[in-house]
C-alpha cells in the first residue's frame, strides 16, 4: 500500500504565496509521474501541474508563471510553490502519483489540503 500526504495549505491574502508538499510512503519501487490537482466547490477536479521522473513539467494555463512544481526523487516527495495567488486559486489541492510496486503501476491520491485565498 502507498500513502500520499499533503501539507502546506492554509489561508492567504491575494498576492501571497504558499508552498505545498506531498510525501509518498509505503511499498514503492519507483514513482513515474507526480502531479497536483485541485477541486473548487461545485467544480470538477482539474489538473494544476505534473512532473515526470526526468523533471519534465506541464502546467495548466491558469497557473503558468505563478506556480512551480518540483520533486525530490530521493525523498519520494513533490512540491508546489504558489506565488501571486488569487481568489480563483481557492480549492482543495490533491497530490497524485503513478507508483511502481514491483508487479505493476497504480495511481494514488492524497487526502487533499485546503488552500483559501482571500481578496
Amino acid at each position: 500500500q502507498v500513502q500520499l500526504v499533503e501539507s502546506g495549505g492554509g489561508l492567504v491574502q491575494a498576492g501571497g504565496s504558499l508552498r505545498l508538499s506531498c510525501a509518498a510512503s509505503g511499498s514503492i519501487f519507483s514513482i513515474l509521474r507526480m502531479g497536483w490537482y485541485r477541486q473548487a466547490p461545485g467544480k470538477q477536479r482539474e489538473l494544476v501541474a505534473t512532473i515526470s521522473t526526468g523533471d519534465n513539467t506541464n502546467y495548466a494555463d491558469s497557473v503558468v508563471g505563478r506556480f512551480t512544481i518540483s520533486r525530490d526523487n530521493a525523498k519520494n516527495a513533490m512540491y508546489l510553490q504558489m506565488n501571486s495567488l488569487n481568489p480563483e486559486d481557492t480549492a482543495v489541492y490533491y497530490c497524485h502519483a503513478e507508483v511502481f510496486q514491483g508487479t505493476g503501476w497504480s495511481g494514488y491520491w492524497g487526502q487533499g489540503t485546503q488552500v483559501t485565498v482571500s481578496s
